[in-house]
């Protein structure tokens, strides 16, 4: 009985000890699998931390480049506009492309649409390819890409001619994931995917350029890993790719797209870096995207898709990549410090903000550019301020940070032009430049201005309804119908007048040889105006030109328009300056400061006393107390280059 009792209560035991320990070994199971597929949403997770990364560095160190980007764009609501772009092949993405560039003026938005494009392709990416959910940093290459296409240019976003770069891109190569897509989905039978091969150049190359023959090329890649035993219509599949992409873009440029350069037909609807010397460097990020997306091809399905067996040691990998990608995208930002706050400054300049101009101006932490100090002045001249402190500034003549020449005529010719009363200037470089690099909103809103200081009401009236058909300037182009009543209603606006008033001069059109600060000078100082502002500025182009000569006869010029006024301090320092280095004037009865006469002799004693150790020491020892000064600039600011 105790044996039987013994074997009953061990086997119970036994039994329920076995039951329980297999249902705990399957909730573990069950336990372990559900972390495994946790791990992987770690990649996606990362991908939309990445994005929100990469909305708020554009909105936090790009938001004036951005704004900038839609005012160098254009897109008209037109059928003609759309007509336009259609005449060269990959038309579509430049329509496209301009019409999302506009949500740029209003930046978080235009950010938004963005990241969200960028969204969509690497969906588009996963499906085209199968890429499993823990594989899904890799998408962020492309992301990283195409973010350098845009954050990369500097100033060659004042030369690019490819309009709507921002986006034509992503939408391109969303197109080809799409494309992609459905071809992977077609069924082996009748050769149809040979057939899409063949179609995809005719059909896609008018529409999106070279990333129809992208397309093509990587189904050619991409047949060999979905019919892997099928060797004549793999072979046929590849012959046809190749064959499509040489021959279909002569056709069209024989028969179509004729007034395209033979050179540029295979890499219609990218950018075009020539200045005039090929910039080979810029072109990178498009051979990279075009290399991620064969490989992506050649490596379809290799890609493993099963559980994360060591989810620690994966999320390490997964962290790391995207930490090398961010490295590599920050190391190759372009982040001049001049050219953003050029940017800036222009911005300002733009909403007439001259005391945000001097702002800027007022904290510089490197040497300048020409356009930088240009702008200062502007600002000073526009608040009555240039006489008394426009060498209370740091100047310079820093070179533009690019491997291009850069001229001032592209980053503020035209609204120096423009705000110094020289409208023929401003409207033909808005001219020139607009059939040379396509016509901008930020150029039609300077032609509009041009033609109504001129007069020109009816050309004036076609450029406002231009502007009418955008998304967001019409409103502005609006606001300008009102001064089409004439003069008069330009004179009660106080931009307007003031530019009117430096408008008093012998007009005429000659050659600035692309040297805008020196025209500008040279214009004040030869070209005589009866009106005294323009006068004033006449007198501080004499301080510019440092010819003691012209000084004179500009400076008593001044003098005479301006009697019974306070001299501003920079011409007392000038006049009291070359009256002691030449004696041919006598200053003896001219009213200086007390404080003009005393930075004088301190200077002089200061340089004679440090005379021995070298101009550069010099600068250095004698800017604090008088880099403000006319002394300084005279004697110690040399070599100053215009461009």
């Amino acid at each position: 009985m105790k044996k039987k009792t013994g074997t009953k209560s061990a086997t119970g035991t036994g039994t329920k000890s076995a039951t329980k320990t297999g249902t705990e070994t399957k909730t573990g199971t069950k336990q372990g699998a559900a972390m495994k597929l946790k791990f992987h949403w770690l990649s996606p997770a990362l991908c939309l931390v990445a994005m929100v990364v990469i909305a708020v560095c554009l909105l936090s160190f790009e938001n004036d480049f951005l704004w900038k980007a839609q005012e160098l764009n254009l897109h008209l609501d037109t059928p003609l506009f759309f007509r336009q772009q259609m005449v060269v092949a990959g038309g579509w993405l430049t329509w496209a492309g301009t019409y999302f560039t506009e949500f740029f003026y209003h930046q978080p938005l235009g950010v938004a649409i963005l990241c969200l494009w960028w969204a969509v392709l690497m969906f588009l990416v996963s499906k085209a390819f199968r890429v499993p959910l823990k594989w899904w940093a890799l998408l962020l290459i492309p992301v990283g890409l195409l973010l350098l296409t845009c954050v990369d240019m500097g100033y060659m976003i004042y030369y690019l001619k490819l309009r709507g770069h921002f986006f034509s891109a992503t939408i391109g190569l969303s197109a080809v994931c799409a494309w992609v897509w459905l071809f992977r989905r077609l069924p082996e039978k009748y050769l149809l995917r040979q057939v899409l091969i063949l179609l995809t150049p005719p059909l896609l190359y008018p529409l999106l350029g070279f990333y129809a023959l992208l397309a093509t090329v990587v189904m050619g890649v991409m047949q060999w890993r979905l019919e892997r035993w099928k060797l004549v219509p793999n072979i046929i599949g590849s012959l046809v790719a190749v064959a499509s992409v040489i021959v279909v873009p002569i056709i069209y440029y024989r028969c179509v797209y004729y007034q395209t350069s033979m050179a540029d037909i295979y890499w219609a609807a990218l950018p075009s870096y020539r200045m005039p010397e090929l910039l080979a460097n810029y072109y990178l990020p498009y051979i990279l995207l075009s290399v991620f997306f064969v490989v992506l091809a050649a490596t379809y399905r290799l890609l493993p898709s099963g559980a994360v067996k060591r989810p620690v040691a994966w999320g390490v990998v997964n962290i790391l990549l995207v930490a090398v990608l961010a490295f590599a995208v920050k190391q190759f930002w372009y982040s001049d410090y001049n050219f953003h706050k050029e940017l800036r400054m222009q911005r300002c300049m733009e909403q007439e903000d001259w005391d945000g101009i001097l702002l800027e101006a007022s904290d510089l932490q490197d040497e300048p550019t020409r356009a930088i100090v240009m702008m200062k002045n502007l600002a000073l001249f526009r608040l009555g301020r240039q006489g008394d402190e426009m060498y209370h500034y740091l100047t310079g003549a820093k070179p533009c940070a690019a491997p291009f020449r850069v001229n001032m005529t592209q980053v503020i010719g035209k609204s120096s032009y423009f705000f110094y009363g020289l409208p023929n200037y401003c409207y033909r470089w808005c001219l020139e430049d607009g059939v040379e690099y396509g016509w901008r909103a930020e150029y039609l809103k300077y032609m509009t201005r041009c033609a109504l200081l001129n007069g020109e009401d009816r050309v004036a009236r076609k450029y406002i309804n231009m502007l009418k058909h955008t998304r967001y300037h019409g409103e502005w182009a609006e606001g300008q119908e009102k001064f089409l009543a004439g003069e008069e209603a330009l004179k009660s606006d106080t931009n307007y007048a003031t530019i009117l008033r430096l408008m008093n001069y012998d007009d005429r059109l000659t050659s600035d040889m692309a040297i805008i600060e020196q025209f500008l000078m040279n214009h004040f100082i030869y070209d005589p105006s009866p009106d005294a502002l323009y006068q004033e500025q006449a007198a501080y182009a004499g301080l510019w030109s440092k010819d003691i000569q012209t000084f004179w006869r500009l400076f008593f010029t001044y003098a005479n328009s301006h009697e019974g006024q306070h001299m501003p301090i920079h011409l007392q320092e000038a006049a009291y300056l070359y009256g002691h280095l030449e004696n041919k004037v006598n200053i003896s009865g001219m009213p200086f400061d007390e404080s003009v006469k005393t930075s004088y002799t301190q200077f002089m004693a200061a340089a004679e006393r440090y005379a021995s150790m070298g101009e550069e020491k010099l600068k250095e020892l004698l800017f604090p107390q008088f880099g403000h000064t006319f002394y300084y600039e005279y004697f110690l600011i040399r070599n100053q280059k215009l461009y």
